[in-house]
């Protein structure tokens, strides 16, 4: 499978790195698009890919799929075009808290038979969160996240709650920071009933995620505790890893978690 990625930031090179060096069931990256060309040259010369600024020429490079891996203002502006021609893999999920948005790629995607995926991300039990709403009744679905202070750019000793509210409120005040509360909305019951807390700590060094939700299925917990990615503290690896599974689960013809 042939890979073009939009974006050149720390999980575009992950891909990159990984795929180039391991050769992932016959994964690889052969186009990227940014927005800068002569700061990104060297990529191309490192990872042996070409290297675009303009998106008609990166759609037709012979790619197979788009992974978008730059950020929401950039999934606006490209995703849909991107649709029209391919499949994509979604990172900035933070871009289909916008309901018009994510009707919209969803109707462009119908239109052209191509689908659209959203990785995980940084969180898990998301097939679960799905099928327990199988048939619509999920009835309470919560996340509770704790980053380390400084990843807030709070000074503080302890631990502060800085946020209470829905994924939509969350997503709208800090847009780097919860993209996982729009994919588990996504999965569940929609980003204005799917309730969040933020905690700032600065006795944390790793991102934590509690998801809890209750339905007629009964209830569940996951806990999640992520290490942060070596070129970027601010993601966690566990986000980049999702990227690559969803790309190795579209290859194999045996799906798991379906």
């Amino acid at each position: 499978m042939n890979i073009g990625i939009i974006g050149a930031g720390s999980i575009a090179t992950f891909i990159m790195k990984e795929t180039q060096q391991k050769q992932l069931d016959g994964l690889q990256v052969k186009s990227l698009f940014v927005r800068n060309f002569k700061k990104y040259e060297q990529l191309a010369a490192d990872y042996g890919i070409q290297l675009f600024d303009d998106i008609d020429q990166f759609l037709d490079s012979g790619i197979d799929i788009v992974v978008e891996a730059a950020n929401v203002a950039t999934t606006h502006q490209l995703v849909p075009k991107v649709l029209e021609k391919k499949e994509v893999i979604i990172i900035s999920i933070g871009a289909l808290a916008d309901e018009a948005f994510l009707e919209q790629v969803r109707l462009v995607g119908k239109k052209h038979n191509h689908s659209i995926y959203l990785p995980s991300g940084a969180i898990g039990g998301i097939d679960a969160i799905q099928n327990a709403n199988g048939l619509g009744e999920l009835k309470r679905v919560s996340l509770t996240t704790r980053k380390p202070a400084h990843s807030f750019g709070e000074d503080i000793e302890g631990e502060k709650v800085i946020f209470q509210g829905s994924a939509a409120e969350a997503i709208e005040k800090f847009p780097k920071n919860i993209n996982v509360s729009i994919v588990l909305s996504l999965a569940g019951i929609g980003v204005e009933n799917t309730k969040v807390e933020i905690i700032a700590d600065s006795t944390v060094t790793k991102n934590h995620h509690q998801i809890q939700a209750e339905g007629t299925f009964g209830s569940m917990t996951f806990q999640i505790e992520n290490e942060p990615m070596h070129t970027n503290p601010n993601t966690s690896m566990l986000a980049a890893l999702s990227v690559l599974g969803t790309l190795k689960k579209l290859q194999s013809n045996i799906k798991i978690g379906l």
